[in-house]
Parts: structure tokens; sequence; C-alpha cells
């Protein structure tokens, strides 16, 4: 795959770009992603997998982490954190104390140790995915004005797999009222998409504005294909291996509406280059 680079929306990022050891260690990682998550369904349900999953979540968010902090700098990767991993755990912990702003679940202890009924991971989950759905929606548009809400999509629509699958594996449990689709209640949707978009809001603005000139353009490939990637093996492993129709239909409109545009405009960046 050819670099994204974000050419429809350049950002402040490193004066230099970062040396091959860290290009190879980021791509070693978001490999070994890949790795973990075919494996995923091959494993057999119980404490095994229940590990593998945590695996997954931690190796992920090294990925994450470790291209944001080598392409877009240490300011911006403290404010990732404190928003996405901080953030995360605080939406995270009032959801289980409250019901709000998701509705009322709780955690099982499947994933790990837990701090005010939270598993840790959890935290790292959001992290891991908030990136690459940052990082796509600026390859798309150069609008914040459209970049926002739809960065807020690209991550919320990731959870449209992401429940029915937890869900159905144990390690979490609802207990809402009213409307729901799938066994998921839509009012957890629509918290995902208020955080989610509070979330990229504060993201962009850590971001700074376009400017061209301002260093070395991000190479986005790692975190461009790792969205793909999870959408196209969640679409097939639900599809499957899973035995949840239901949510490969849900996820594949839904997170399509990103992933889709993004294929279309890597596929587009292929063709440029070979005919190079």
């Amino acid at each position: 795959m050819s670099p994204v680079v974000g050419s429809q929306a350049p950002e402040r990022a490193r004066a230099t770009a970062p040396g091959r050891a860290v290009r190879r260690t980021i791509g070693a990682l978001a490999g070994l992603v890949v790795l973990l998550q075919v494996a995923y369904p091959l494993v057999p349900q119980g404490s095994a997998r229940d590990d593998l999953t945590v695996a997954t979540v931690v190796v992920f968010f090294a990925a994450s982490v470790t291209h944001a902090a080598a392409w877009r700098g240490a300011r911006f990767t403290a404010v990732l954190l404190a928003v996405t991993a901080g953030g995360g755990f605080a939406v995270e912990a009032l959801g289980v104390a409250t019901g709000l702003p998701f509705g009322a679940y709780v955690y099982a202890d499947s994933l790990g140790p837990m701090v005010g009924g939270v598993p840790l991971v959890i935290p790292l989950a959001w992290t891991m995915m908030a990136y690459p759905a940052y990082v796509v929606t600026r390859r798309l548009t150069a609008s914040r004005r459209v970049g926002i809400p739809l960065a807020g999509w690209a991550l919320t629509s990731w959870d449209l797999y992401l429940d029915p699958q937890m869900v159905d594996a144990g390690h979490w449990s609802w207990d809402s009222a009213g409307p729901a689709i799938l066994g998921i209640p839509l009012s957890n949707f629509a918290g995902w998409l208020l955080v989610a978009t509070l979330m990229m809001a504060v993201l962009y603005a850590a971001a700074g504005q376009p400017d061209a000139a301002q260093g070395a353009r991000p190479d986005d490939t790692a975190p461009a294909a790792l969205y793909l990637w999870v959408y196209a093996s969640s679409l097939l492993a639900h599809a499957a291996f899973f035995g949840l129709p239901g949510s490969a239909a849900l996820g594949g409109v839904g997170m399509g509406v990103v992933a889709v545009p993004l294929a279309i405009a890597v596929a587009g960046d292929l063709r440029a280059r070979a005919r190079a």
C-alpha cells in the first residue's frame, strides 16, 4: 500500500520524519495486530481468547501511540492520551456508575484488572481506534466542519461491530430499557457519537490549522491500513465465524461510510503510483 499522507488536509507535524527503525517498529506493531486478530476466531472461547483480546488491544494501542508520537509529536500524543485514554476511562466509569451517557451496563471480570468497575484495557481500546479514525478523516476531507463529525462517526461506527461481538463473548452486558438494535440500546450509539465527536474536536484543535509548509507530512499508511483491516476483517468475522449476520450487515454499512471512500482513495493512490 502506498503512503496515505493526508494530502487532502496537511497538518502540523514533526519537523523531521522519524528514522527507519521507528518506521519499522510501527510496521511491525501493525502487522502483529493483524496476526493477533487473524488468530482470534481460531482460538476457542475461554481464558485463552480473553487473554488474546487484551493482548490485541495493547499492541494496537502501542501501534497508534507510536505512530502519533513519531509523526505528530509529543504534544499531540499527550493530548491524544489525555482525551482518549483518560477521557475514555472517565466516561466509562461514569457510564458504569450512572448509566450515562450510554445506558445501564456492567463489565464482567474477563478483561483483566478493573478500577471503578472498568477494565483497565478499555481506555486503551478508545485510544487504539480513535487515532486511526482521526487520521483517516484527515485523509478524506480538508474541512474541519465536516471532518470533526465525520471523525466522530468513524469511531462510533466501529462500535456497530464491537458491542455485539463483546456482548456475545460475555465481556459486558446491558440492562437498559428502551429502543435497541441487535440487543444493544440505541442510547449506547448516541452516547458513543457524542463522546467520539467531542474527542475529535479536541484532537483537531491539538493538531493545529493545516499548514503544508510546517515540517514533514505524516505518512499515515499504518493507521489507515489498520482502519481498513478492522472494517474488512470484522465484516468477514461477524458473517462467517461469529454467527452475527446482523452486526455484519449493520457494521458493514455504518463503518463503510468512512471505510469505502478511504479504500477508493487508497486505490487511487496505488494507481497514481503505478503510473509514475
